[in-house]
């Protein structure tokens, strides 16, 4: 049994006597175990759609049905965005991220469909948790584990390599082994998956209190090499400078822990020293030298926002953070002067 936060538990019995029968699943029930506020509510039921819609219509509320052909209604409660799904699994041809879907009458049969364990519990109105996976254990453990063979899950949706990462910089957890090598092994797949989808994972990842984990982990797996390879040139670069203790990656993860947690700032941070590799050259002393880095590595910020889809206003904002960084009222100076040492 766990206690719920109480408005949960009043919009949770509301939805209940509305609808009949359903869980609260996938990442409220983590946040609710982890002691973390949920946000978006998200249920669980056997009903069809079809029959969810008429009961929450019938009740007087506005149904939104952009997801109903994969089985979900959404709707507003109590100034809580909820949605609820049929139970359900999904088959994938490999190619496409956008499932078949096919209903089903049993809990567990839903919940094997999610990607990882801490996302894979359902839970009753009154507490009760329905765990088939063992994600209280690791969450517990703060484990990011794959839900069955972690290989499996990311050949039916990609995206979820990208996703383990960002929850692990938001949560602070580790990587469980096989769940973090399959993400190596299918790192290419990544290329499959929207741009613009990337760029939501990523933002996250960039604030959250761990990005540093996050960062790594995108490294190590190969995923920086496809998303962003530009980047992924500073892994293990020696900067050869007495000015800098660290490798030019190390360097700039640690500038953006220093920096501000906000998008535009960490992005910019991330990308500040984008253009070093490329101006690298030896000066009277024998360092290498990095003349224009910030100029070079502006242009590049053009080039890799449009790789990525961003916004025009986006990537002007990151472009005129990278090409000014040097400068004393830069956001980041500060902490790309601290990020020097070890």
């Amino acid at each position: 049994m766990s206690q719920l936060p109480a408005d949960v538990a009043e919009v949770f019995q509301k939805v209940h006597d509305i609808v009949g029968l359903v869980y609260l699943v996938g990442g409220p029930v983590r946040d609710v175990l982890h002691g973390r506020d949920p946000k978006d509510l998200d249920f669980t039921t056997n009903l069809h759609p079809d029959e969810i819609e008429a009961k929450i219509e019938a009740a007087g509320i506005k149904t939104f049905s952009l997801g109903k052909r994969f089985g979900t209604v959404g709707f507003k409660l109590d100034g809580h965005h909820l949605e609820i799904t049929t139970f359900r699994i999904e088959k994938y041809d490999g190619i496409s991220r956008k499932p078949v879907v096919e209903y089903v009458d049993d809990i567990t049969a839903d919940l094997s469909r999610r990607d990882f364990t801490i996302n894979a519990m359902a839970m009753r109105s009154d507490g009760t948790v329905i765990d088939p996976f063992g994600g209280q254990a690791d969450l517990a453990a703060k484990t990011i584990r794959a839900v069955g063979k972690a290989g499996e899950r990311y050949y039916e949706d990609p995206l979820r390599m990208l996703r383990a990462g960002r929850l692990a910089a938001e949560l602070g957890f580790t990587i469980e082994e096989e769940t973090f090598l399959s993400a190596d092994h299918h790192a290419d797949r990544i290329l499959g998956v929207s741009k613009e989808r990337w760029v939501q994972e990523l933002d996250r990842l960039l604030v959250a209190k761990h990005a540093d984990y996050g960062l790594r982990y995108l490294a190590k797996t190969d995923l920086l090499n496809y998303m962003i390879p530009e980047l992924a040139v500073q892994v293990g670069y020696d900067q050869d400078s007495p000015y800098h203790e660290l490798d030019l990656f190390e360097h700039s993860i640690k500038t953006v822990m220093l920096s501000e947690p906000e998008g535009i700032v960490r992005w910019a941070a991330l990308l500040h020293d984008v253009g070093k590799p490329f101006v690298r050259h030896k000066n009277r002393q024998g360092y290498s030298n990095y003349h224009d880095h910030a100029v070079v590595g502006a242009e590049m910020v053009l080039k890799i926002g449009h790789y990525l889809k961003w916004s025009r206003a986006r990537t002007e904002e990151v472009f005129e953070l990278v090409l000014k960084h040097l400068e004393e009222n830069s956001p980041i100076a500060e902490a790309d002067s601290d990020a020097r040492y070890k």
